[in-house]
């Protein structure tokens, strides 16, 4: 009995050590709200322009995500489709799989589910925690994704951001990045930039999960009718009963 209570604790700390976050940064709570229409409005602009250059939403189709969130179809022509993409197109980028490796040394990943198997809370702190890093090809590293391969695609809106070493130590005395500093501010002031980062995020989010709304609000319905036909078996049951009883 002994050595089996011991095999069982093997085996649940590991899931213990990650349940308590005790690898890589804390992540910032994205506070995404997938009813805020506006928000979603703006992250997809802020996607079309600045991801999907390279990061294609392979399973959303841009006729589908315009209905979802309001956007009339001229305007969804005028400023969300670029070349000779069509409204009934999935949002795919020209960008080819062999060029991605050939950049950026991996194939660049699509951005359909990146919020359901990362999460909001960490898209929307990764894209928040670039710094400054000359040993990296591109000139930074990322805090949420150390030795990352892409570039900050926001540092113009952004600013420059250093890294913060623990115990005021650099990397050469055996330091290592416990946090990041603005030492330069981009064209955004950082609670502008706060509020664009989550507003793409907040899209990415709904991306991953069009019906997500939906389905909360059929479950709250599943569970009335459940608690409803609960209380009419609980007194159709005294009924029956109440004479053997």
């Amino acid at each position: 009995m002994k050595h089996a209570i011991l095999a069982l604790a093997l085996l649940l700390t590991p899931l213990a050590v990650m349940a308590a976050g005790g690898h890589g940064p804390k992540l910032e709570d994205a506070n995404i709200d997938l009813k805020d229409q506006a928000s979603l409005q703006r992250g997809a602009k802020y996607y079309v322009n600045y991801c999907q250059g390279c990061h294609s939403l392979k399973y959303m189709r841009y006729k589908r995500m315009a209905q979802d969130l309001g956007i009339p179809e001229d305007e969804l022509r005028e400023n969300l489709l670029f070349g000779d993409a069509a409204p009934t197109d999935m949002m795919t980028t020209a960008l080819k799989p062999a060029d991605g490796e050939a950049w950026f040394g991996t194939e660049i990943p699509d951005l359909t589910l990146v919020t359901r198997w990362r999460s909001p809370d960490w898209v929307y702190s990764y894209l928040k925690s670039y710094y400054v890093d000359d040993s990296r090809p591109y000139g930074v590293n990322n805090l949420v994704f150390p030795d990352v391969g892409m570039p900050h695609p926001f540092a113009h809106l952004q600013g420059v951001q250093a890294p913060v070493y623990a115990g005021g130590h650099g990397e050469e005395d055996g330091g290592h990045v416990i946090d990041v500093k603005l030492v330069e501010p981009g064209q955004l002031t950082p609670t502008e930039y706060d509020v664009m980062v989550r507003d793409l995020t907040n899209f990415l989010t709904y991306v991953g999960e069009p019906y997500k709304l939906e389905r909360r609000q059929l479950g709250l319905y599943v569970l009335l009718f459940l608690g409803l036909m609960f209380i009419l078996a609980f007194y159709m049951k005294r009924e029956f009963w109440k004479d053997i009883h």
